[in-house]
């Protein structure tokens, strides 16, 4: 089992930057892809990123290309997204998740793992 915590949520001015972490517990997190997803009020959850075990093939929305960054760090067993020009639509609970195995997937049934959300707030 691993267990996951995202942290680095906060408020935030339009055209500012955050930096998520998702750090996580448990089995040996090198052998698990993770998803970053965010979910909006009203909104389904929808797929960020993803980044496979190795840290390679990291993978994003369409509409978040060159805006997100997703990175891990496997000696820390955290996975981090890096935010910048954020706008209000990018305001959500954004999450991350955990799937066992190489590759990351866009849906959020493929992960059986997931921390508690951290709050993203945008002002214009």
């Amino acid at each position: 089992q691993v267990q996951l915590a995202e942290s680095g949520g906060g408020l935030v001015q339009a055209g500012g930057s955050l930096r998520l972490s998702c750090a996580a517990t448990g089995r040996t997190f090198s052998n698990y892809a993770v998803g970053w997803f965010r979910q909006a009020p009203g909104k389904e959850r929808e797929f960020v990123a993803g980044i496979a075990w190795s840290g390679g093939s990291p993978h994003y929305a369409d509409s978040l290309k060159g805006q997100f960054t997703v990175s891990r760090d496997n000696a820390k067993n955290t996975v981090y997204l890096q935010m910048n020009s954020l706008k209000p639509e990018d305001t959500a609970v954004y999450y991350c998740a955990a799937r066992f195995g190489p590759g990351w997937y866009q849906g959020a049934r493929d992960y059986r793992y997931w921390g508690q959300g951290t709050q993203v707030t945008v002002s214009s």
